[in-house]
């Protein structure tokens, strides 16, 4: 019998005993009871977007590429006090990769204009800087010839 120090983990953990899944695989229709567990099973689909630079292996994760470069290849990475490792943004629709927010806001938007990415980035409000960074001058819409 497991125990949880905590009510929101037992709560976490008595969901994957459901028998009704919440969010389904759109590739194959496999079910799952939470959001990480099913973008995680996507990437087996449109691919493994974190890729070892010392061999051919590639992850759904970044923290198992982590894991592999250490037990693997003897790689440690250290972060100082408040620095961040690169971020990689994976689209889960198709498995493409950009290092840059604007150019995965880009493919979105081109690619796949209806996605829930993209309808989640437009709810939060993070695409409202990337939208005043890319859209024409006021002046240019107003259609006044100065």
């Amino acid at each position: 019998l497991q125990k949880f120090a905590l009510q929101r983990l037992l709560n976490r953990h008595a969901k994957c005993h459901s028998e009704i899944k919440r969010y389904l695989c759109t590739f194959c229709g496999k079910g799952f009871n939470d959001t990480f567990d099913l973008k995680r099973h996507t990437r087996t689909h449109t691919g493994m977007p974190y890729k070892c630079d010392q061999c051919e292996k590639s992850f759904t994760q970044r923290c198992s590429l982590e894991s592999h470069l250490r037990k693997v290849h003897g790689t440690h990475h250290q972060y100082g006090y408040k620095e961040r490792r690169s971020k990689v943004f994976v689209c889960e629709d198709c498995g493409f990769t950009a290092s840059l927010f604007d150019e995965y806001v880009s493919h979105l938007s081109l690619s796949h204009p209806f996605s829930a990415q993209l309808i989640k980035l437009n709810s939060s409000g993070a695409m409202s800087k990337f939208k005043s960074d890319i859209s024409p001058s006021s002046s240019s819409l107003s259609g006044s010839s100065r």
